[in-house]
């Protein structure tokens, strides 16, 4: 009796580094990442079932007055920032050093969005005279993925619409330690899901995304231009996984 091709795809191996990926998230005062501060953030290890191994938390008092809007979606305010947590410096040092442990080990590290995350987390570190992630790798950008392989799929593609679609549970979004261990499981589901056509290693899949980014950028410049919400002259950019 022939297989179908569910069973095809459900003996095909997924890649390697599925089995241990590093997450990260920061919460921040806003979206602009070369001015904005680190209000929350977490990185952490999970297993090949999406189970945390390793997890640590930080809350940094920013410095700066947190916006109200900001706020409103992490739920940290100034008051509470400045009674309780660490000195921004001390926070964004051990972010850098827990973050290059593991790239430095060879575990990828999964970010949603990773331009965000860690082009802050690098502007943060030179404000502070501290030695930024310069170039981190590897990287597994679950965004970037979806996006490649899901092309024409209609819908956002926030970290909750996508976690929904590929049935990863997401609860207390934008809090920085749910949101980056959904990303990690979303980033498993999407190994799974697409494993018979991902590269086998986790370094080849960061070179891959590089590209896919820089294509994904430039298909939404055309159609941002298209639509008139950029001029023929702006382009989006589409360096990653860090600007």
């Amino acid at each position: 009796m022939k297989s179908s091709p569910a069973d095809q795809l459900a003996l095909w191996d997924v890649p390697d580094w599925v089995r241990v990926v590093g997450v990260f998230d920061l919460e921040t005062t806003g979206i602009d990442v070369t001015t904005d501060r680190i209000v929350t953030a977490h990185v952490g290890l999970l297993d090949g079932s999406g189970s945390a191994i390793r997890a640590r938390d930080w809350l940094a008092d920013p410095g700066v007055e947190i916006p109200e809007g900001a706020s409103a979606i992490h739920g940290i305010t100034t008051e509470h920032a400045r009674r309780d947590g660490r000195r921004a410096p001390e926070v964004i040092a051990e972010v850098v050093e827990a973050l290059r442990g593991l790239l430095e080990a060879g575990i990828p590290v999964v970010a949603y969005n990773a331009p965000f995350d860690f082009s802050l987390l690098k502007y943060e570190a030179i404000r502070h005279g501290i030695a930024p992630i310069i170039d981190p790798a590897p990287v597994i950008d679950p965004l970037v993925v979806d996006k490649a392989y899901d092309r024409w799929r209609r819908g956002k593609r926030t970290l909750e619409v996508v976690a929904a679609h590929y049935a990863v549970r997401l609860d207390g979004a934008h809090e920085a330690a749910a949101d980056a261990v959904a990303a990690g499981r979303v980033a498993q589901a999407l190994a799974e899901r697409f494993a018979p056509w991902l590269p086998g290693t986790a370094a080849e899949l960061h070179t891959r995304q590089i590209g896919w980014a820089r294509a994904q950028a430039a298909s939404l410049t055309d159609y941002f231009i298209q639509i008139g919400r950029l001029d023929p002259d702006e382009r989006l950019d589409g360096s990653w996984p860090i600007r």
